[in-house]
C-alpha cells in the first residue's frame, strides 16, 4: 500500500519525485493516510489565510555571529553529510551544482573535501568525522595545517564535528574496500583497497568538556562557525552538556547543533543500531530546543534537524518545534533517482549513486539532475510555505508550536504547544550574559 513501504513508503518517495521532476505534485479522491494514527502532526489552518501576495520569503539566518566569518542564509532545506566515498562522483557533482542553483548548503560527510564538492560551487559545510577523514596526520590526529587549508577555500562556510549519526550511534563510518579508489585514499588520508572503519567515537573527545574544547580550538583554527552532530541518548546528557557551557561562559557555546534522530540513514550500519539504538527526532528535537532555553543558550545556539524530514509536512514540523534548519540525506538521493534498492552497503547501486562502477553511473548526468536537486529545494519551500500561510503566517519561519496538533489516541489530537509547553529559563540564568 502507497504508505506501508519502509524505510520511505510509496507516497513520500512519489512526492519527492515530483518536486525533483517539478511536475504537478498535487493528488485526487482524499488522502491515503491514516488520518487518526497516534502520532500524526496536524497543521492549525487559519479562518484567514495569509494571502500570497502577503506572503514573504523564508527570512535569513545567521550562523555564528561572532565568529571573525559569520554565515548567513536563508536556506530551509539543505544537504545533509554524504561523503565522497559513500557517493559517486556524478552524484556528488549534481548535488553540489544543485545546491548552488537551489542556494542551500551541502555537508561533505566524514569523507573529506573532495574537488567534486567545490566544482558545482555550493556553499559547504564541512563535517570532521572520528577518523578526521581530510585534516588528519598520518597517526589519525587532527591536524591544525590542512584544517586551516580547508578553511580557506570560500566556499566551506562552517565546520561541523559528528559525534554520531542517527542510524548508527556508538559507531563510526564504515566505507567498504571495493570503494576506497586511490582518489578517495589520497582525499581522506588512508590506504587504497583497505575497509576504512573509523572510531567509534574520536578517540580526544572523552566529556562534554573536551568537545567544547575541540569546537572552540576548530572555530578559532578556521574562524568560521563550528557545531556538532549528535545522536541524544538521554536528557541528562544535554542537562550535562548545557551545565558544562554555562559554567565556562556563553562564549564557549558551540555556534549549532545537529540533532539527528534515530531513523536517520547511511549507507552501512549494524542492523541492531539501526534498529534499536537512540532517540528519535520526534522525541530529541523539542527536548533539545526546551533545554537550550532552560539554559539560556536558545538565542546562542542554531538548531540543524535531521533525520527522515523529506517532505514538506515534516520540515514544516520541524520548524514548528523550533528547528532553524533541516538537513535531509536520503530526500535528495531521491531527487537523483534513488530507487530504495537498499544496494548502498555495495558496490552495486543501480541508479549510480552510491557506485563507483563506471558502468552503473551512466544514467546520472550530472547536469540533468542537478537542475533536479534544485527543484526539489524549491518545490520544498514553495510547500512548507503553503503549510505557513494556511496557519496565517508570512514565512515558514514564523510557524511556532500552537501551529500543530498531534493526534494522540481514537483521532483525538492535543496543541504541539499543550504538549510541549514554553520552558521557564532556570533562575540562575535569568538575568546574566
Amino acid at each position: 500500500m502507497d504508505r506501508e513501504e519502509l524505510p520511505f513508503n510509496r507516497a513520500q518517495r512519489s512526492w519527492v519525485y515530483r518536486a525533483a521532476k517539478n511536475v504537478d505534485s498535487t493528488v485526487a479522491f482524499g488522502s491515503t493516510d491514516n488520518m487518526n494514527a497516534a502520532g500524526r502532526v496536524l497543521f492549525v489552518n487559519c479562518a484567514f489565510p495569509t494571502l500570497w501576495q502577503d506572503a514573504v520569503p523564508p527570512t535569513p539566518v545567521t550562523i555564528g555571529a561572532d565568529c571573525k566569518q559569520p554565515y548567513t542564509t536563508d536556506s530551509i532545506i539543505n544537504i545533509s553529510g554524504m561523503s565522497y566515498g559513500a557517493i559517486s562522483k556524478p552524484a556528488v557533482l549534481a548535488l553540489s551544482a544543485g545546491a548552488k542553483a537551489a542556494r542551500c548548503w551541502m555537508n561533505t560527510g566524514e569523507g573529506g573535501l573532495s574537488p567534486y564538492h567545490l566544482e558545482g560551487g555550493a556553499d559547504i559545510v564541512f563535517q570532521i568525522g572520528t577518523a578526521k577523514n581530510g585534516v588528519r596526520d598520518i597517526d589519525g590526529n587532527l591536524d591544525d595545517t590542512k584544517l586551516t587549508e580547508i578553511a580557506a577555500h570560500p566556499q566551506v562556510k562552517m565546520f561541523e564535528i559528528k559525534m554520531s549519526q542517527g542510524a548508527k550511534p556508538g559507531k563510526g563510518g564504515i566505507l567498504p574496500g571495493e570503494k576506497v579508489t586511490a582518489e578517495i585514499a589520497a582525499i581522506r588520508g588512508i590506504p587504497v583497497g583497505k575497509d576504512a572503519l573509523s572510531p567509534n567515537r574520536h578517540v580526544d573527545i572523552t566529556s562534554f568538556d573536551n568537545l567544547i574544547d575541540m569546537v572552540n580550538h576548530i572555530r578559532n583554527v578556521t574562524g568560521k562557525p563550528t557545531g556538532f552532530k549528535m545522536v541524544i541518548g538521554a536528557p541528562i546528557q544535554l542537562d550535562e552538556l548545557f551545565s558544562a557551557i554555562r559554567k565556562r561562559g556563553l562564549d564557549s557555546a558551540p555556534d549549532f547543533i545537529t540533532i539527528d534522530g534515530a531513523e536517520g540513514g547511511t549507507g552501512a550500519a549494524p542492523m541492531a543500531l539501526i534498529d534499536s539504538v537512540g532517540m528519535s527526532i520526534g522525541e530529541s528535537l523539542p527536548m533539545a530546543v526546551d533545554k537550550l532555553k532552560q539554559y539560556g543558550l536558545r538565542d546562542r545556539v542554531i538548531v540543524i534537524a535531521a533525520g527522515k524530514l523529506i517532505t514538506p509536512a515534516a520540515v514544516a514540523w520541524a520548524l514548528c518545534i523550533g528547528a532553524d534548519f533541516i538537513t535531509s540525506a536520503r530526500g535528495f538521493m531521491f531527487s537523483l533517482g534513488c530507487i530504495q534498492a537498499l544496494q548502498c552497503n555495495k558496490n552495486t547501486c543501480p541508479t549510480g549513486i552510491t557506485t563507483h562502477d563506471s558502468k552503473l553511473q551512466r544514467g546520472l548526468h550530472p547536469p540533468t539532475k542537478a537542475i533536479r536537486v534544485a527543484s526539489y529545494v524549491g518545490n520544498m519551500v514553495k510547500e512548507v510555505g503553503i503549510i505557513a500561510h494556511s496557519c496565517g503566517v508570512k514565512t515558514p519561519r514564523s510557524l511556532t508550536r500552537s501551529h500543530a496538533r498531534i493526534v494522540i489516541g481514537d483521532g483525538n489530537s492535543k496543541g504541539m504547544d499543550e504538549l510541549y509547553p514554553e520552558p521557564e529559563i532556570m533562575n540562575e540564568y535569568a538575568h546574566r550574559d
